[in-house]
């Protein structure tokens, strides 16, 4: 039997709904503050007298390490066995990248 709803009911949910985005809004402004106070606590690193983020110089590692870690798996064979190469490369340059980040600003 279907009961019919209550003016009390959709009250209740229309407020359970604008409460969940306020919470989504209010989340959403905490990331973006975040991302724009954090981005002071950079690292800076001085190459040749120019100043750039330890980000960059974590990034050129990682494709260098990517690049000679392709140039291993095809001297090794094993390059045509890993698929989709585009993800697997992809996700080695993240990862050489991290970790580049992590033994060279974090340890």
């Amino acid at each position: 039997m279907h009961r019919p709803r209550t003016m009390s009911c959709i009250v209740a949910r229309s407020l359970g709904q604008a409460g969940s985005s306020m919470r989504e809004i209010s989340h959403g402004a905490t990331a973006i503050a975040l991302i724009l106070f954090a981005t002071g606590c950079d690292p800076i690193v001085s190459v040749q007298g120019s100043f750039f983020p330890a980000w960059m110089l974590c990034i050129v590692i990682g494709i260098g390490l990517t690049v000679s870690v392709r140039y291993l798996f095809i001297l090794t064979r094993l390059e045509p066995h890993l698929w989709p190469p585009a993800l697997i490369y992809t996700s080695l340059g993240l990862l050489l990248t991290l970790v580049a980040w992590l033994v060279l600003f974090r340890i």
